[in-house]
């Protein structure tokens, strides 16, 4: 029998913490917010630390903070997953019965893994990848004419694109001069088409994402890019590559120049650090720069296993979340990266966050009897100064704020403009923002009152390079997942979006038939004036 979890609204710590919110930290008063806070209140870590002073939480908060990640068992729960345990459950009910590993895809690094038998399916795709990238390199694989490949276009959707996307973004400053990627995903077919425009095609592999071979979006535009490679006068099955389950309809070999496989245990939005994301990024960067990146998950994996939050980043962000959401009724999360190269991050984050904990079904089959999962958003600074942070500073909603930072730039070109270089000036824009939001400022003007105590952390790096990359993904990965088990929902399946597919279908089949009428969905058909 599956050992029962605790909700939190069963545990000790939960009372205490309510108790807690009652009177919680004013940053605004004078002296609140001194060097010695701001000192203390820092948890260092792989390739990030985390600066929280401009948290409302004391040192009372976080001790019932602690108790309750004890009590729910949190990072038990979370060994649990990487050595195989079945997570994707919910009790009494149907469901997908599925391990969660997406960690086995960084476990390659690892003298003892969690999951020896993921691992040795890893490795060999990552072989196989290995092998792959270096006849590209050394003319083994070439076009029909002879000639090198240099664009690829990646096709997918949801997972299969926001995660890898976001990470190729992040990463163009380590790519190679030669090669650029391009990424389809919206089933809109002005997507496939303004990609399409802007490659050729004769130097262009197209790598195909779906696990289930299955994904209507996706399917719609392999279509889309397939007729266009025979418009060229090219074969697709010597430009088409698949990323998808074994023996799923996708894993043709007649049909795709080389197929990678992602396994029933990797999630979606969980798989960046699979052959979904590592294809991708091996053809832009390299080989070796994969490895990089995924041993900066690997690292973070290992570091996300300790108990103590005060030494565990991603633990701590997670149960910093779930003080302000359930206790301070914080509703929303801003992920405001003041990096350039993250501007897709974010929106990975919400697909990750969003779909994992925006359930209302506890894992026991009972309703949720609190808040779970928050809503997502953000983009990068300083652009959303000039956006939406008067909402950030004088709504009447109050958010919660992910600042992530650099030290360092990645290209390392930067000139000095008026006593200070661009990256002074990014970084003292974050420092501000954080500082502005905690302590607010007092007007007798109310337009220009400043109330504070707007909640906020800063993720400090030192560069944004593949490796800390990879740790910062499996930092939020490892956050999800603990806020997950702390609420008690199933964080890996995504039944939400089936409806939606469902009564598509049904419109597509109204459509199809040209019936006048009789259903739900050709009534709407008819109201929208879609023939």
């Amino acid at each position: 029998m599956a050992k029962r979890r605790k909700s939190i609204y069963e545990c000790q710590a939960f009372l205490n913490l309510k108790e807690l919110a009652e009177n919680p930290f004013d940053m605004t008063v004078e002296g609140a917010l001194d060097s010695e806070r701001l000192e203390t209140f820092v948890c260092k870590g792989i390739e990030f630390d985390l600066l929280y002073g401009c948290q409302r939480v004391t040192t009372d908060v976080l001790d019932c903070l602690q108790s309750l990640a004890d009590e729910c068992g949190l990072v038990g729960q979370y060994e649990e997953m990487r050595a195989g345990a079945v997570m994707n459950r919910i009790e009494r009910y149907p469901s997908e019965e599925r391990q969660v590993l997406h960690t086995a895809c960084r476990d390659v690094f690892s003298k003892t893994a969690a999951n020896d038998a993921a691992v040795i399916q890893v490795k060999r795709e990552l072989a196989k990848l290995q092998e792959f990238l270096a006849e590209i390199d050394n003319g083994k694989i070439r076009n029909t004419a002879g000639e090198t490949f240099t664009s690829l276009i990646h096709v997918g959707i949801g997972g299969s694109d926001l995660g890898p996307r976001s990470i190729y973004e992040a990463l163009k400053a380590y790519g190679r001069k030669d090669r650029k990627v391009y990424f389809v995903s919206n089933v809109d077919p002005d997507d496939s088409a303004a990609v399409l425009d802007r490659v050729d095609l004769s130097k262009t592999l197209v790598l195909v994402v779906s696990k289930s071979g299955s994904t209507l979006e996706t399917l719609s535009n392999e279509s889309l890019v397939r007729n266009a490679l025979k418009e060229a006068g090219l074969d697709p099955a010597r430009h088409c590559l698949a990323v998808t389950g074994e023996s799923s309809p996708m894993d043709n070999h007649e049909r795709y120049l080389r197929s990678f496989y992602m396994f029933d245990y990797i999630g979606g939005r969980f798989s960046s650090t699979s052959m979904v994301g590592a294809v991708t990024l091996g053809f832009a960067l390299g080989y070796n720069q994969v490895l990089e990146f995924l041993k900066g998950a690997w690292l973070m994996d290992e570091a996300a296993a300790e108990r103590n939050i005060r030494g565990n980043i991603p633990l701590l962000l997670a149960m910093l979340g779930v003080w302000n959401h359930n206790f301070l009724a914080m509703d929303t999360v801003a992920i405001l990266p003041y990096s350039q190269g993250l501007h897709r991050f974010p929106a990975h984050l919400q697909q990750c966050d969003m779909e994992s904990n925006g359930k209302s079904v506890q894992r026991n089959g009972e309703p949720v009897r609190y808040k779970s999962g928050p809503i997502v958003w953000g983009e990068p600074g300083t652009n959303g100064q000039h956006a939406f942070y008067q909402l950030l500073h004088q709504g009447t909603e109050k958010v919660a704020v992910e600042f992530i930072g650099f030290r360092k730039s990645q290209r390392n070109r930067d000139m000095c403009i008026q006593g200070s270089n661009s990256q002074q000036k990014l970084l003292a824009n974050l420092l501000a923002q954080s500082l502005a939001l905690a302590v607010g400022r007092e007007d007798e003007n109310p337009n220009k009152n400043f109330a504070g105590n707007r909640s906020n952390v800063i993720l400090m790096g030192e560069r944004l390079t593949p490796k800390s990359m990879g740790a910062l993904l499996a930092l939020y990965e490892a956050k999800i997942v603990f806020q997950g088990f702390c609420w008690n929902v199933n964080s890996f399946d995504q039944e939400g979006v089936q409806l939606g597919k469902v009564l598509a279908d049904e419109i597509l089949g109204a459509m199809a038939e040209k019936r006048n009428g009789k259903t739900l969905a050709e009534a709407l058909l008819a109201v929208a004036g879609i023939s």
